[in-house]
């Protein structure tokens, strides 16, 4: 899997819903993962060549649980190299989730934590739009998470705007697949993620639940993808709504 292959679909998303302005000055969430690490990697070659100008300041959010920092040392020079300095912000987000709370499903938690901080800096740093590394598996998780434990039909959007703190976020892996980010990250510098609930939350559980469906049927992912990607496929009761606010008015 090679930089050329991966732009195509990214460059996509970011045309489709509109992601990038002149003269953005955007804030990468940097965890530090295969998915934020790629993300940086293609944002920097597109801004090689993309026709609107714009900026990138790349942010990790330390959670204080204990990073390889060797690992990050690597992750450091890599931004350098693609002239993005790593701005790390040390936090006590994981005292909070497990010592103080001990929260046995943190996840939820720990990404408003993370995000209210994420969102902190890169206002600081003047920025007006924040990159986030979610990819196409992570649309569909994150719609089975909301029906089954929230009792929802629901997953992020493409681009939200954020009007208290007037940051936009921006998702240009939507149309890239994990096990795609997973072979084009192998040669990376990755930090493993060090989260003692890592393979033990609910996301985990969904990802093997939809792993089984797709053993099963191999097509299910790309449907439910196809569903999400055009909305005139997401029916839902809306006709059945339209015809008694008609019947209503008559």
């Amino acid at each position: 899997m090679t930089t050329q292959q991966l732009l195509s679909p990214f460059r996509r998303a970011i045309e489709t819903y509109g992601m990038i302005s002149e003269n953005d000055r955007i804030a990468v969430g940097i965890s530090g993962g295969k998915d934020s690490v790629t993300l940086l990697t293609l944002l920097s070659a597109l801004k090689v060549f993309y026709p609107k100008k714009f900026d990138i300041v790349a942010i990790n959010i330390d959670l204080g649980l204990g990073c390889d920092q060797s690992e990050v040392s690597a992750l450091k020079e890599y931004c350098n190299t693609l002239g993005t300095p790593l701005i790390i912000e040390k936090t006590d987000i994981g005292q909070i989730l497990f010592e103080i709370r001990k929260e046995k499903n943190p996840c939820s938690l720990c990404s408003k934590l993370r995000r209210g901080a994420l969102n902190t800096v890169a206002i600081d740093n003047g920025c007006n739009k924040i990159a986030l590394g979610h990819h196409a598996d992570d649309l569909v998780e994150t719609l089975f998470l909301s029906m089954i434990y929230e009792g929802r039909f629901s997953t992020f959007e493409p681009v939200t705007y954020l009007s208290r703190t007037d940051i936009t976020l921006i998702r240009p892996m939507l149309f890239i697949e994990e096990k795609d980010i997973t072979a084009y990250a192998k040669d990376l510098p990755i930090v493993h993620n060090p989260c003692p609930a890592d393979k033990h939350t609910q996301r985990q559980y969904v990802k093997e639940l939809i792993a089984g469906i797709k053993a099963d049927v191999p097509f299910a992912k790309d449907r439910i993808l196809s569903a999400i990607y055009h909305p005139e496929r997401n029916h839902l009761f809306g006709e059945a709504m339209a015809k008694i606010k008609n019947l209503n008015k008559s």
